[in-house]
C-alpha cells in the first residue's frame, strides 16, 4: 500500500456529488444546506449557561434560548458534527490529514492564525447579518432560486477577490 496522497476528487465529480448530497437534503429533511447557525445556537447556549438572566433579556440571543432550546435538539447541529466526522475520515482515508498552518509566508505561525481568527469573525459576522453562510444562503438559497442566494454569492465573490489581491501585495 502507497504512503503517497491519493489525488484530488475533479471538480465537476465533487460538484455534482454536493448537488445531489444538497436535493437529498432538501427531501429528506424540508431544509438545505448551512452551518452557521450551529454557531449561533451554541454561543446562545454557552451565553446561557454563563449569564442567563443577561442572555435572556438580550435581543438577538435571548428567543434562541427560551423554552429552554439546547443546540443538541437542532438537525443543523448534528449536520455541522456529520460534515467535520466526514471531513477528518476523508481525509485520512485519502493521507491527507496533518496538522499545518498556512498563509502568507512574510507571517509567523501566530500572525497567520491571528488572521485566520480575524477572517473567519468576519465571515461569521456576515453571515449572521445576511442571514445564512455560503452554504446556507448561497448554495441552499440559490438552488430554491431565491434571489437573495444569488446576490450573496456574487457579492462573496467580489469581496473575496478584492481581499485576496489587497492581501496577497501586503504579505507576500
Amino acid at each position: 500500500m502507497s504512503s503517497e496522497a491519493k489525488p484530488l476528487w475533479r471538480p465537476h465529480a465533487a460538484g455534482l456529488l454536493l448537488g445531489l448530497g444538497l436535493l437529498l437534503t432538501f427531501l429528506l429533511t424540508g431544509h438545505g444546506l448551512g452551518g452557521s447557525g450551529f454557531t449561533t445556537a451554541l454561543a446562545a447556549a454557552s451565553a446561557d449557561a454563563l449569564a442567563p438572566s443577561a442572555t435572556a433579556g438580550n435581543s438577538y440571543l435571548g428567543p434562541m434560548v427560551s423554552d429552554g432550546n439546547n443546540p443538541l435538539n437542532a438537525w443543523i447541529t448534528w449536520q455541522v458534527l456529520g460534515v467535520a466526522i466526514g471531513a477528518f475520515i476523508g481525509a485520512i482515508s485519502a493521507r491527507r490529514f496533518r496538522f499545518d498552518v498556512d498563509g502568507p509566508t512574510r507571517l509567523k505561525k501566530a500572525g497567520r492564525l491571528a488572521m485566520a481568527l480575524t477572517g473567519g469573525v468576519i465571515a461569521g459576522f456576515g453571515a449572521r447579518i445576511s442571514l445564512g453562510c455560503t452554504s446556507g444562503l448561497g448554495l441552499s438559497g440559490a438552488a430554491t432560486l431565491a434571489t437573495a442566494g444569488f446576490v450573496f454569492l456574487g457579492g462573496f465573490f467580489i469581496s473575496g477577490a478584492i481581499f485576496g489581491l489587497l492581501t496577497r501585495r501586503l504579505w507576500q
